[in-house]
Formats: C-alpha cells, structure tokens, sequence
C-alpha cells in the first residue's frame, strides 16, 4: 500500500527540497510507501482532494477545520513554535504608517490561501475596512505579492508571517510592514483520511520521531519546521477549530 502524503502550497520555496527529503527519511525508517503530493496552488490541491487520493495532508489550518468537521479528517500533529501569524506589508517609501492609514478603496495583493485572507481582513479592523471595501489583487505566491506591493500595483499586501520572513534580505528591505499578528494558537496541522485510521499510529510515530537522530537537525530546518512535529490530541484539535470559528464568525 502506498501512501499519499500532500503539502499544503503555502510553505517557501526553499523548503520543497526539505520537504522531499523528509519523506525520503520517512519512508527509509519506517518501511512506509509514501507518495509525496506538492501542488502548486490551492486550486490544484482541490483539484487532488477532490481525486479522493489524498491519505495524510499537511493542511492550513482552514482547510484542516473543513477536512475534519466536514470530511471526518483525523488530526494528529502540529509543528512546535510554528503558529500561523499574518504579516500585512506595504513598499518601503509608501506613505503609510500603520494599517489605519489603509483606506476603501485601497488595493491589496493576495495569494489563494483562504487563511491568511480571513486572518487578515481582522488585522484590517482598526482601519474600519471590510471585505467590500478592499481591491483584491491576485498573487500566484507570495514572492508575487511582494513583487507588486514593491513595483506599486498594490497599496499592501498579505503574507502568511513565515513566507514574509524568508523572503530575501534584499526583498524585504523594500518592504515594510504594517502590522504582524500574535495569535499563537492556530497553525498548520497533520491530518488523516478515516481510511488510514488504522495505520494512524505508526504514521504519526514515524513522523514524530523525525528529529531524534543525528541529521535530522537539517531535514527539519529544511522544511521550514526546525522544532519539528508534536502530537494533537483531538481536544487540542477542537479547541483551535473553536478559535477559528470565532475568527470567522
């Protein structure tokens, strides 16, 4: 039996080779087959859900909400340190202060990833600006996004906080941001099709032991997960869908 293993597409590029060499590891020490899954957008990644292929996922903490209340996902992990903060940025030399100084109207650039959008539009609150009151523009990634809040296409732009932190030093001095968040209790999280649920154990034992042994330093900082994995108990796993559903509301 193999294994589909999909990566959500909002992590930096330099990690996809980390992300590989993981389920490299992964399978030489567990003796799993693993098909690792990289779209290159969240329409491809629905496009794969939608295929019924998909065994564990690395989701967006949004996703993973409608995967496991919907869908009867099981969570199982969650990276350690690794909360999902947003970054709102505008050009360097742009006359904006904070996000207050956003304005209707005002045009903002953003990458399909529905989280970082709702998380972002509560950033946008002191500034009295709602969803109709905001110009999208759309971004294939988030180096794209950069690329037009820097050329001035855009006024801002949303960044999921990881992603706008490994941007190139030369990218983000032409940046600045605006506001970052500091939720802490949402993030990214493993979760499993309810078919594998009877091999659920010895997938999470295997991933959670990623990180014991000399060299599994680099394939965690690879991955843009350097404190690794920790396990999800499903009261912890109700408990962040509990905050997401109040973020939405």
């Amino acid at each position: 039996m193999t294994l589909n293993l999909l990566v959500a597409p909002d992590f930096p590029p330099q990690s996809f080779a980390g992300w590989h060499l993981f389920n490299t590891v992964l399978q030489r020490r567990s003796g799993m087959r693993l098909h690792l899954l990289m779209p290159q957008d969240a329409a491809e990644q629905a496009a794969m859900l939608a295929d019924g292929n998909v065994d564990v996922l690395y989701a967006n903490p949004f996703d993973a909400a409608s995967l496991i209340r919907e869908e009867g996902y099981l969570p199982f992990a969650r990276p350690v340190n690794r909360p999902n903060e947003i970054v709102i940025a505008a050009a360097a030399n742009a006359a904006l202060a904070g996000v207050e100084d956003l304005r209707p109207g005002c045009r903002i650039a953003l990458t399909a990833n529905h989280d970082v959008k709702l998380l972002g539009l509560r950033l946008l609150e002191p500034a009295d600006l709602t969803d109709a009151d905001v110009q999208w523009v759309p971004a294939e990634t988030y180096q794209a996004a950069a690329r037009q809040v820097i050329q001035g296409e855009v006024d801002a732009g949303f960044f999921l906080a990881s992603a706008y932190h490994s941007l190139s030093n030369l990218t983000k001095s032409r940046l600045r941001p605006l506001i970052e968040s500091s939720l802490r209790d949402i993030s990214h999280l493993l979760i499993a099709h309810p078919r594998v649920a009877a091999d659920l154990p010895r997938i999470q034992q295997a991933m959670l032991a990623i990180g014991s042994q000399p060299g599994d330093d680099a394939v965690l900082e690879g991955m843009g997960l350097s404190d690794g994995l920790q396990a999800l108990s499903q009261e912890e796993a109700e408990f962040m869908l509990d905050v997401i559903d109040t973020l939405m509301d």
